[in-house]
């Protein structure tokens, strides 16, 4: 809810809307109820996820330690700039970690 008279931000108090910033007050209706969600009310809203999942992109490739077929990979420019990147690969088994030049 925002301040008719100074466009600031209002926080509930009571039964009124009282604006931090000038004092002004409104009275608050059954709708603006729904609005509102208390610190408590967005924790049971709370999804926790146990399992870690990676956001790099996956390919097929031999994983040396484990003998698996898909590993996450990413490039990063470990030599000068112009020398071709490095690409980082990650097992999806066993986080096994090696390079191709």
């Amino acid at each position: 809810m925002f301040c008719p008279e100074c466009g600031a931000l209002m926080k509930p108090s009571g039964d009124e809307w009282v604006c931090k910033k000038c004092g002004a007050a409104k009275k608050r209706s059954d709708e603006d109820d729904d609005k509102i969600t208390t610190e408590k009310e967005e924790e049971k809203k709370m999804v926790v996820i146990e399992k870690e999942e990676s956001t790099q992109p996956k390919t097929k490739v031999r994983c040396p330690n484990c003998d698996n077929n898909e590993a996450y990979w990413r490039l990063e420019q470990t030599r000068a700039a112009d020398e071709p990147e490095t690409r980082i690969y990650r097992c999806t088994e066993c986080d096994h970690r090696w390079r191709e030049y």
